[in-house]
């Protein structure tokens, strides 16, 4: 790993704990903004390590679908598109902590595969 790479993937995995206190607290809001920062630096991390971009959201969503061509893991989509139903939720608050909690696993497992690839 990369100076960067390692920041990324660090980044992501405290956003994650940092999401399961939130939610256990009740803080839908914070909890849905660190998981989706938890999926957005783990994404940057293993773009990082393969020298791709990933300066905004678009470059993130690229990166996840080169990563589903590459590997016809498909559920990599549906787990990013669930931290992206947590972004949206931390502007609209209209999750609930179940769907929040549901969300919040799905990017753990994101996190889990690609942290692999971020090596």
């Amino acid at each position: 790993m990369t100076p960067r790479t390692d920041y990324h993937s660090e980044t992501a995995g405290e956003f994650l704990v940092k999401a399961r206190v939130y939610l256990a607290e009740g803080d839908l809001l914070q909890a849905s903004e660190k998981g989706w920062g938890a999926a957005a630096q783990m994404v940057k991390a293993v773009a990082e390590a393969r020298g791709w971009g990933h300066q905004g959201h678009q470059q993130l969503y690229d990166a996840v679908d080169r990563l589903v061509a590459e590997a016809g893991r498909h559920e990599l989509r549906d787990r990013f598109n669930a931290a992206s139903e947590l972004y949206i939720n931390f502007y609209e608050g209209s999750l609930s902590a179940e769907a929040v909690g549901y969300d919040l696993d799905q990017v753990e497992r994101l996190v889990n595969q690609l942290q692999p690839l971020a090596s």
